[in-house]
């Protein structure tokens, strides 16, 4: 699809003066599927890439895993940032996805409106004296499976199930809303999501970052993807992410950076 014609000046300025192929041609649009949990940073970058160069971009959230099988099962995405590092280079060991790379590292966060977790956590996980704790899916959604990694640590997690206290969430998403919601009294969130300057908990509730040896490192991975019509401007937007600019906006939702 084409579009504007692009701000040559301002995408230098932000790509560190550093112009691409496609800095003389129309804007293109292209498509990238994102981890659900990158949402709102995803957002604000891609609003950035597009004020700098005129491009635009669509941005399809949802589980990783999800967005994967759409992937595998032909749908037309441009690039694909996941929520781990497997599922990117599934596709880049099969051939459908070129220029892997980490692009942040997420926290684990366990979050309550009432529940004092930030002062007694370990106290409220050993006495489970709640209906229900959220947690994404974790086979589907890697936040899920760290979740499940700091509850088996303290032999919790088949206790949990054997009771029905899970709340299980197709992606961090719907886990984030059974919590905010009070449907779920506590749960396992992305520190991402309560840093979310339009959280509807922002500075809001209890907060506990559990020892991040309690799980496996939340590295999320990004590729794009051969079949891209767009290859330069998708290799445009990837530089953009890897950026000061977009590690600034990346940080800022609480992720690390490579």
């Amino acid at each position: 699809m084409l579009k504007k014609p692009l701000k040559t000046s301002l995408a230098a300025a932000l790509l560190g003066g550093s112009l691409l192929a496609t800095a003389t041609a129309q804007a293109a649009t292209i498509t990238v599927a994102v981890a659900a949990n990158f949402t709102k940073a995803a957002e604000e970058i891609g609003a950035a890439w597009e004020e700098a160069t005129g491009h635009d971009v669509r941005l399809s959230f949802g589980p990783s895993g999800k967005l994967l099988a759409q992937i595998q099962n032909g749908a037309p995405f441009d690039a694909y940032f996941s929520a781990d590092t497997k599922r990117p280079q599934i596709l880049v060991d099969s051939g459908e996805a070129r220029d892997f790379f980490v692009y942040a590292r997420g926290q684990l966060a366990l979050f309550s409106l009432n529940l004092p977790v930030d002062e007694r956590a370990e106290e409220i996980l050993a006495e489970a004296d709640f209906r229900h704790m959220a947690s994404a899916n974790p086979k589907a959604a890697p936040y899920g499976l760290a979740a499940k990694q700091v509850l088996e640590k303290r032999d919790l997690y088949q206790r949990y199930r054997e009771d029905g206290k899970i709340a299980t969430g197709e992606s961090i998403t719907q886990t984030f809303q059974f919590v905010t919601t009070g449907n779920a009294q506590l749960g396992f969130v992305a520190l991402s999501q309560l840093r979310d300057p339009e959280s509807p908990v922002k500075d809001k509730g209890h907060v506990w970052m559990p020892p991040a040896g309690d799980y496996d490192p939340i590295e999320q991975g990004a590729a794009a993807l051969t079949r891209s019509e767009h290859p330069e401007v998708v290799d445009e937007f990837l530089a953009f992410v890897r950026s000061d600019r977009g590690a600034a906006i990346i940080e800022k939702y609480g992720y690390n950076t490579p």
